[in-house]
């Protein structure tokens, strides 16, 4: 994994994911849409770009006048984290069977984590796997779900319970796109951005501290070195354990919580940050529980939570024993003991089993009384 400076401008940076021979750049940038030549990773006469209905207007000619010698197709989603399913997958497979795509077709994600994800899979799925190239537009995209090759669907009974590890070629970071981010969208992705603070770079939470002002006002330079530091640590992880034996794990602090409130909801209340903001102040409050984290770190991650706009507390109809329901079908359950991302320390997270279960049932129960 490495950084350099490249492209249109002294601002662009690119990252690569290290994988051997499905190595790819991460390109980050203002204008990136219309400059990083999409078309060198379109290999064959034929593209699908995948994208919906609110992302489309606004960029998708942009990404059709850079591919004017292929035969583009499209699809537009409707635009949510409902339609994150098999019925909509299989918009995506029609459409690459009636045109009559092959394997050197490229699907293009243009859009947020849903598009993203649908894409992928369908890329992974279609004719056992053809190229496709990330373009995502909202914040939490571009820092975690268009990084790393997780790909999925969502079920009714889970989240992200059907998929794959499928690599993009690229991935494209146009930070203009962020311009148009609706106010709550732009805060939930800042809760993935705050986890890699919490994870593994305490230098890093410390900066989100002194610059939540400076965030929320997007400002362009905070925004671009928030998103770069963000890619850099999920691409090291990646790099370090691509498909989840054991380091990459530890991404996922908050999630297990956060995919169960996504799940009760039916995908229609908390945006997927929402929920992994909830989920990692849990996490945390397990984490003070057990001795990890004092009183102090906890009341600073609910403060710079709470300081980009997100919950702090689950959604008052759910109660403890919804919660285990649901976590015990997470992913992260393995023989049939639950695995959690715990902290050890604010910059360092840890995959455990090796906690008390009274004490996760007290901290759901502390959590959905409050």
């Amino acid at each position: 994994m490495s950084i350099a400076d490249q492209g249109v401008s002294n601002q662009t940076k690119s990252i690569r994911v290290d994988l051997g021979e499905r190595s790819y750049p991460i390109t980050i940038g203002s204008g990136q849409i219309s400059h990083a030549d999409i078309g060198q990773y379109v290999q064959g006469k034929k593209a699908l770009v995948v994208s919906n209905e609110t992302i489309a207007p606004l960029y998708l000619q942009s990404v059709l006048a850079q591919l004017k010698d292929k035969q583009v197709d499209q699809v537009i989603l409707k635009d949510g984290e409902q339609y994150k399913n098999l019925d909509n997958l299989n918009l995506i497979l029609t459409q690459l069977i009636e045109q009559q795509h092959d394997r050197k077709t490229t699907l293009i994600a243009l859009g947020g984590g849903v598009v993203g994800d649908m894409t992928g899979f369908a890329a992974a799925s279609y004719q056992r796997g053809v190229p496709f190239i990330q373009i995502p537009t909202t914040l939490l995209a571009q820092v975690d779900s268009s990084v790393g090759g997780k790909t999925a669907v969502n079920h009714a009974l889970g989240k992200n319970m059907i998929g794959a590890f499928y690599q993009p070629q690229a991935v494209i970071i146009d930070t203009d796109t962020l311009a148009t981010l609706p106010d709550r969208e732009f805060c939930a992705g800042m809760a993935e951005v705050i986890k890699y603070g919490l994870i593994s770079d305490y230098d890093f939470f410390q900066w989100l501290e002194a610059n939540v002002e400076t965030l929320m006002q997007r400002d362009p330079d905070a925004l671009g070195y928030a998103i770069e530091h963000s890619c850099l640590n999920k691409a090291k992880v990646v790099s370090a354990d691509e498909t989840e034996q054991g380091v990459r794990a530890i991404l996922n602090l908050g999630h297990t919580f956060g995919h169960a409130i996504e799940t009760f909801q039916q995908y229609t209340g908390l945006l997927h940050g929402e929920a992994v903001a909830v989920g990692m102040l849990m996490a945390a409050d397990l984490s003070l529980l057990s001795g990890a984290l004092s009183a102090s770190d906890v009341g600073r991650i609910k403060d710079l939570i709470a300081a980009f706009c997100l919950p702090v507390e689950p959604p008052s109809e759910m109660q403890a024993d919804d919660f285990m329901a649901l976590m015990v079908r997470d992913k992260k359950v393995l023989d049939g003991q639950l695995r959690l991302v715990l902290l050890e320390s604010i910059g360092t997270a840890v995959v455990t089993a090796d906690f008390s279960l009274q004490g996760l049932e007290k901290i759901l129960t502390k959590a959905c009384h409050r």
